[in-house]
């Protein structure tokens, strides 16, 4: 098992714990993290792009010109699809673009980009976070003291903490994540992690 250093909010080593290999140390499978996120954002999409078709355009009843004798192409209605102001052929319609992924895949995928953290040197495990009050500058202070200035990085607690959530919801280079939230796209968005010492077991318990 992997050794890392737990450290308090002011920086200092407070001792070390033994991080679970399947978890932290399991193989990285670049496919799987990439189809995860695909998911991710697919879930996200809000699919409202709507258009009309010769059906649902307003006006074009009545027939432009008789069937034959005028020397032009026969015509039905003004709202043709190929007329000006006309309707759309195959154009979107509102859809989910949802689709199903294995829980084994997102499990794997998620231990992939968690032991691509711990091997790159960009975890960091934290005793706890006190703060007295939600307030942005006591948070920033913490950053500080983690050597955190100048990188994005997530915070994984174990459950929703509201000091901790308003203290850094403006502050659009941090995000504060519990456990139930953790996610591969944040993963990756984000350079550094920071869990909290009291989320690793319920973190073990959903991927081990």
């Amino acid at each position: 098992m992997a050794s890392v250093d737990v450290v308090n909010q002011n920086g200092q080593k407070m001792g070390s714990i033994e991080l679970d290999d399947s978890i932290f140390n399991a193989e990285i499978r670049d496919h799987l993290v990439q189809r995860t996120v695909v998911w991710q954002l697919a879930k996200r999409r809000q699919g409202s792009a709507s258009t009309k078709t010769k059906g649902d355009v307003r006006g074009g009843g009545k027939k432009p010109w008789r069937q034959k004798g005028t020397g032009r192409a026969r015509a039905g209605s003004s709202r043709s699809p190929l007329w000006k102001g006309g309707g759309t052929i195959f154009g979107p319609h509102p859809r989910s673009y949802a689709f199903s992924l294995p829980k084994k895949v997102r499990k794997a995928a998620l231990r992939s980009v968690l032991s691509a953290k711990l091997k790159e040197n960009q975890l960091t495990v934290l005793d706890k976070i006190e703060l007295d009050e939600p307030k942005t500058r006591n948070f920033l202070e913490v950053c500080r003291s983690l050597g955190l200035d100048g990188h994005k990085a997530l915070f994984v607690v174990p459950e929703k903490d509201e000091n901790l959530s308003r203290s850094s919801r403006n502050l659009y280079h941090y995000l504060t994540l519990p456990c139930e939230g953790l996610n591969v796209y944040d993963l990756l968005r984000y350079e550094r992690l920071v869990l909290l010492q009291d989320a690793l077991p319920k973190i073990r318990e959903r991927l081990a």
